[in-house]
């Protein structure tokens, strides 16, 4: 009898040590914040992309992590930027190159960044826009849960306090709304992301919030266009004869909408460039580029506050990125759908303090390729095979190590861009090429192609280009 008592007596400690450690063990796996931003270009504090971007809490996240200088999209457009992000593979080895390409259509069976997150113990709950086009709102094999909310149009406003724009502009609208910031989408999603960080999960979570802005229309509330008179505007710098050294088939993308999947101008042959010069719009698209990143970055703030004053404050990894740049008058262009610096060059934030730097800035190129294995090593969860991309966790914990791997961006099949530290090689499918030297020609004006003197350097770059493409 003695004997059986001591043997219970055991069990009932033995289980209360497993009970211990199973919980610590759950308050160690870490949370993920992820912030994703539609159309945001390199106009950040910390990037110094335009000198009157105002930022303030994009900037604060880099205090309690890394804030990488280069880091750049996989495809300077939203859906195969994302689908790349969120499958870890490029569209070479997808076939996604175009927002109207659908990856469920080409690679039902592929294991998202989500899906792989769900497998290791994960809930995953997303709002606003994660996925684009044919996949969103949501993919379904993604997520636990998806927030859409009550009355969610496309762009971000309420539709009949919408302002216009001279009609010759066609696509190209913005002006500030008369309405509260309440009524806006991606303040709604915000919200919903608030309240997810004020319940207590049993599990961890996976918590993605998708801004809609700065993507066009630029319709935020007028108080956020205040903070940018008119007659203050910084255009950015430009060269009036830019194009003139550019392969012909980078000057269509230059002045085109030139569509990926279809390989057609959907402009049809008018001019943005133009069009802005004729009805005089170029400081005002400046200005209102401004206050709807401006108009972001509060929300991203409340979204920071309410983390920071949560029970997941120290043990939630963050991550913010915008999905892909966005050119206002640089080379004579307007829109993202290019290869250039301006349209591939984003920033992106990773915060996690008790397993990365903080306050540190690298300024070693990155591509969005390397996310999905990095947030698999920091979240310490089972490897993921066959991903196109590397983990950055060993940068992450040592931003001064050396680390020579340039970086690729594609828009459209056969047309590709490398950036390494110093580089930007272009090739286009028809064979032509662009070179640019960034430490001394940081806004890409003088293309180097053509010099025998820069051939070991294309060569070199090139090796990056994959070889086949699906």
């Amino acid at each position: 009898m003695e004997n059986k008592s001591t043997l219970n007596l055991f069990i009932s400690i033995f289980t209360i040590f497993i009970s211990c450690n199973s919980q610590e063990i759950e308050v160690k796996t870490p949370n993920v914040l992820f912030i994703a931003v539609d159309d945001l270009n390199d106009w950040v504090g910390y990037l110094g992309g335009h000198p009157q971007a105002q930022t303030p809490n994009i900037d604060r996240l880099i205090k309690k992590g890394v804030g990488f200088r280069k880091a750049y999209t996989v495809a300077p457009q939203c859906n195969p930027s994302r689908v790349a992000l969120l499958t870890g593979l490029y569209p070479s080895t997808t076939g996604v190159y175009g927002n109207r390409d659908n990856f469920r259509k080409t690679l039902p069976n592929e294991i998202t960044m989500l899906q792989h997150f769900r497998a290791n113990g994960y809930v995953t709950k997303g709002g606003g826009k994660i996925f684009h086009g044919n996949n969103r709102p949501n993919d379904s094999l993604s997520w636990d849960y998806y927030y859409v909310s009550e009355g969610h149009t496309r762009k971000s406003g309420r539709d009949s306090n919408l302002p216009k724009v001279s009609p010759g502009l066609g696509w190209f609208n913005w002006g500030a709304l008369t309405v509260e910031d309440d009524q806006m989408q991606d303040v709604k999603v915000v919200e919903w992301a608030k309240s997810e960080l004020n319940k207590s999960h049993r599990k961890p979570f996976f918590l993605a919030c998708g801004f809609y802005k700065p993507h066009l229309p630029w319709y935020v509330p007028k108080k956020y266009f205040d903070k940018y008179p008119l007659d203050k505007i910084i255009l950015p710098e430009t060269k009036v004869d830019d194009r003139n050294d550019l392969p012909e088939f980078g000057k269509r993308f230059a002045r085109e909408r030139y569509s990926a999947t279809w390989g057609i101008d959907l402009n049809q042959g008018i001019q943005d460039h133009e069009l802005i010069l004729k009805y005089d719009q170029w400081h005002k698209g400046v200005q209102a580029y401004l206050a709807t990143i401006n108009f972001v970055d509060k929300y991203i703030g409340e979204l920071l506050d309410e983390l920071e004053h949560s029970q997941y404050v120290n043990n939630t990894i963050v991550i913010l990125w915008g999905d892909h740049g966005w050119h206002l008058g640089e080379k004579q262009h307007w829109r993202k759908q290019a290869l250039w610096e301006d349209t591939t060059h984003v920033p992106l934030i990773v915060s996690y303090p008790s397993k990365i730097e903080k306050n540190k800035i690298c300024e070693t190129p990155v591509s969005f390729i390397d996310i999905y294995p990095t947030l698999i090593d920091l979240a310490g969860i089972s490897k993921k095979n066959n991903l196109d991309g590397e983990s950055l966790l060993d940068l992450l914990q040592d931003t001064s190590m050396d680390w020579d791997r340039p970086v690729l961006s594609t828009y459209g099949r056969g047309n590709h861009a490398v950036r390494s530290e110093n580089w930007r090689y272009i090739q286009y499918r028809d064979g032509s090429n662009e070179l640019y030297n960034h430490e001394n020609d940081p806004n890409e004006w003088h293309n180097l192609s053509g010099y025998i003197e820069y051939e070991g350097i294309i060569k070199r770059l090139k090796k990056t280009i994959p070889k086949n493409e699906k």
